[in-house]
């Protein structure tokens, strides 16, 4: 298997399978990643992404398939591998009452390599935190810190797992041009996110895990390309349950018709003619409607059409790792 460019692949993931009793975690699950790339992985809760990439760092080992990190067997020489990698955790147990200073110096202690720890407060910008103790850090600051600890070790290959759950826009975006430093070092990062805008600023490449299964890959623009026309979303007045599917069964101007709640999605080849039609089947049975725009796919609209469901950041974030 070769990545993106025909370039070996740093990370090779080979028909991966992971069950926990009767429950198929993994279920053949197959992308490559190359160096200096930002690959993202998205899917609904519980889709296998945490322990796709679990086995990848070598913390899990899968039931079969083939894991490679850098050349490496990541389930049969992971102790080789922990050399060469960073790794951030959906939540990190820092040691409360140590320094930032102090827990660096402890962790690079963990290494043959190490980046000198006043560089990692300089780049992660925590120099005026440096005495603080970790209960005392923000949250935007407990989440650089984390991937400061994941880089001690100067990493060729960076895992981040959901790091910036949790923290407001500002925070967020911070941490966004970390990652976007990480490669312009030429580290290799793969990222899981709950957030569909930071995906697609973010990752080169990406792929949606759903039911342990790959269910699509490639680049953002390409994915949204291959949805093709206009995106229709219509907020409604209230929940009108099936009568909205069934105000619209029989329109052959829209397509993908998907109804949560108050909020109403469809495409359409063209969304100017397609509107004024969904505008009249709802009237027609009584649905009220708040306001309605028209725009070209998202990522969002390629996320409901492989997983068949909306992507709620606010649910993700409480999502129980599995």
């Amino acid at each position: 298997m070769t990545a993106t460019g025909g370039a070996p692949p740093v990370i090779r993931v080979d028909d991966v399978r992971k069950s926990y009793g009767d429950v198929r975690a993994v279920d053949g699950v197959s992308f490559a990643v190359t160096q200096g790339e930002v690959f993202g992985l998205l899917g609904p809760n519980g889709a296998g992404k945490t322990t796709t990439v679990e086995m990848l760092e070598g913390l899990r080992a899968p039931d079969s398939g083939n894991l490679e990190v850098l050349g490496i067997d990541a389930a049969r020489d992971p102790a080789a591998l922990k050399e060469r990698i960073g790794v951030t955790l959906q939540t990190a147990a820092l040691y409360p009452k140590l320094t930032v200073v102090e827990i660096l110096d402890l962790f690079r202690s963990f290494y043959r390599r190490s980046i000198p720890t006043e560089q990692l407060i300089g780049d992660l910008d925590l120099g005026e935190r440096r005495k603080a103790q970790t209960r005392e850090l923000s949250g935007g600051q407990r989440q650089r810190l984390s991937i400061a600890l994941a880089l001690v070790n100067d990493p060729e290959v960076v895992f981040l797992d959901e790091p910036t759950t949790g923290l407001d826009p500002a925070a967020r975006r911070s941490l966004w041009d970390l990652i976007v430093g990480l490669k312009s070092q030429g580290k290799t990062v793969l990222l899981t996110t709950h957030y569909l805008e930071e995906a697609d600023q973010l990752a080169e490449r990406l792929a949606i895990v759903d039911r342990g299964k790959v269910v699509a890959e490639g680049t953002p623009e390409a994915l949204k390309r291959e949805l093709r026309g206009d995106a229709i979303h219509v907020d409604l007045e209230a929940d009108y349950n099936g009568t909205v599917s069934r105000a619209l069964a029989d329109l052959a101007a829209v397509r993908d018709v998907n109804v949560e709640g108050r909020t109403l999605r469809a495409r359409a080849d063209d969304g100017g003619r397609a509107v004024p039609l969904v505008l009249q089947a709802l009237e027609i049975h009584g649905v009220g409607v708040s306001s309605v725009r028209v725009a070209r796919p998202s990522l969002d609209d390629v996320y409901l059409k492989y997983t068949g469901r909306t992507f709620d950041a606010a649910d993700a974030e409480a999502e129980v790792t599995r």
